[in-house]
């Protein structure tokens, strides 16, 4: 069945995780992609460890779903078939620092002049204008400056370092999809094209959402462990006796009731929704003692049946085998180019008629 997007052609020019990882996107939900891939220059990701047959497995990831083309860029001649190719592409995807392009020959006004119905979406740290417009950055560096690290982590060990990239994902990526079927349907309905400025600081700054509204206008300042949801609270995680990680997410009172009877401290509900600190830090340390008492797989058994928003902290490799992951079809076999399979997460999308 042709996904809801396939009337769409994109020409994705993105290297690394931000711009490849919305393209995947689209090209799960069936948008025709093709990535132009410059000969001399090698995509990082293609050489990060680990490997699966010729390539790493993130590259593999990255470019399903995808077709490629070599051009070097810096070459007349490929300039000339870009020009030619965005003749018949409805959308352009680019992750270079402002002005790249531009300096190429191939900038959006240029594009525009040749297909004026052309979506162009240009994906950087810190977007088309302003003072960082042509410093370099990361992941961490974008949820450094946008505040969000500022409020995360422990009082006394400072901002994690997080396992996923949430400024290039959640900021760049999610953004640039979200821009760009806007972009569609404002060319639905009006005929032209638009040029689409992400920024993922901007994102990454979006994402302070609650946090961001209590600083911003409720004059409340956002620290690690002070807040509901980042460790002031008994919302949070517990070690167990075999070094293994409960979640417990029991805010509402009838969530947090049965939280503490299957813990054996019934005698602590009314300390759940109270909003003195004392109050939490008491709770907090009982539910710790007693988490510490069993394995990870004891509690799992305890609150298998238990409604009180617990769940244990899995891997990657659990979570893909856990039967509300694998039963909703998360994960998928997809060819790596050689005939063999490669095991890859799938689209978080699900479409039904």
């Amino acid at each position: 069945m042709a996904g809801p997007l396939s009337s769409l052609k994109v020409l994705d020019f993105s290297t690394l995780l931000p711009g490849p990882y919305a393209t995947m996107m689209l090209a799960d939900m069936g948008a025709e992609v093709l990535r132009v891939e410059a000969p001399d220059r090698v995509d990082l990701t293609k050489v990060m460890p680990p490997f699966d047959g010729k390539f790493s497995t993130a590259f593999s990831y990255l470019t399903r779903g995808k077709q490629t083309i070599q051009l070097n860029l810096k070459k007349p001649e490929s300039v000339e078939k870009v020009k030619e190719l965005v003749k018949d592409y409805d959308i352009v995807v680019e992750q270079f620092r402002p002005g790249v392009m531009d300096r190429l020959g191939i900038g959006y006004e240029t594009l525009k002049a040749i297909n004026p119905k052309l979506i162009y979406c240009a994906i950087t740290g810190y977007g088309q204008s302003g003072p960082y417009r042509d410093r370099a950055g990361h992941d961490i560096n974008y949820l450094a400056i946008s505040g969000v690290a500022s409020h995360c982590g422990r009082a006394d060990s400072g901002p994690p370092p997080m396992g996923i990239q949430i400024a290039d994902v959640a900021g760049g990526s999610h953004h640039a999809v979200m821009g760009i079927l806007a972009a569609v349907i404002h060319r639905q309905n009006t005929g032209e094209g638009k040029f689409i400025d992400i920024s993922m600081t901007d994102a990454a700054f979006a994402l302070n959402a609650m946090a961001g509204a209590a600083a911003l206008a409720g004059g409340q300042h956002q620290a690690p462990e002070t807040g509901m949801l980042n460790g002031g609270t008994f919302y949070d995680y517990y070690r167990t006796s075999d070094d293994r990680w409960l979640s417990v997410g029991s805010l509402e009172p009838q969530f947090s009731a049965r939280l503490c009877d299957t813990l054996g401290i019934g005698d602590m509900k009314s300390l759940a929704t109270s909003q003195k600190p004392e109050h939490q830090k008491a709770l907090k340390a009982a539910i710790k003692e007693k988490v510490g008492e069993k394995t990870l797989a004891e509690w799992r058994e305890i609150f298998a049946d238990v409604d009180a928003c617990v769940e244990p902290v899995l891997t990657i490799e659990e979570a893909a085998e856990h039967p509300q992951i694998a039963g909703r079809g998360v994960t998928l076999d997809v060819d790596r180019g050689d005939g063999n399979e490669q095991r890859q997460i799938g689209l978080a999308i699900k479409f039904a008629n």
